[in-house]
């Protein structure tokens, strides 16, 4: 393990995390009750920002011992990066309506009384700002230039008859 251990860092030093991920695996298949390379790896995903991955190599080594705090924490930390991630991109869904929504909502409270945080997305930095405000300019003029057919009044609905009077106060007399 610590040669192999190595050879990981070596890669890692090349830029070749595909190799180091391959050398990993064969480790872990080498020696399938190890949480280490699994753990190894979930570090490697997390640090890449490939987050999904991260996930899977933290329970992977979450299933090998289930008390590793730092597989908890990899899978914890990604998990909220995509849950975050998530989050602000429903809140740019003008459309969004109705249960998904209500679901986002809830999300962020819990994540929110959670991190102890008021806020869980940053603010945009001011050229993110100028970016977002440039792409929300270019939808309203593309939206400008829509030809819109006027839509003409639907007709008045024909009058109904009269309702059939009940007898005695039985509205089901009607049915006899």
């Amino acid at each position: 393990m610590e040669v192999s251990g190595v050879k990981v860092d070596a890669l890692l030093g090349e830029q070749k995390l595909d190799e180091a991920v391959g050398l990993l695996t064969k480790m872990a298949d080498d020696n399938p009750a190890r949480k280490e390379p699994w753990v190894r790896m979930a570090r490697m995903y997390f640090d890449a920002e490939n987050y999904g991955n991260a996930i899977v190599a933290a329970d992977e080594a979450l299933q090998r011992d289930s008390a590793d705090r730092t597989a908890k924490g990899l899978r914890a930390v990604s998990g909220l990066r995509v849950a975050t991630q998530s989050l602000a991109e429903l809140r740019d869904d003008a459309n969004l309506k109705g249960s998904a929504r209500a679901d986002a909502v809830s999300l962020a409270n819990v994540l929110r009384e959670t991190l102890g945080e008021d806020v869980l997305v940053p603010p945009l930095s001011p050229e993110m700002q100028r970016k977002q405000a440039e792409e929300n300019e270019a939808k309203a003029r593309s939206s400008r230039r829509v030809r819109r057919t006027p839509v003409k009044a639907a007709a008045a609905p024909p009058p109904r008859p009269a309702a059939v009077p009940a007898v005695n106060g039985d509205p089901f007399s009607v049915l006899k």
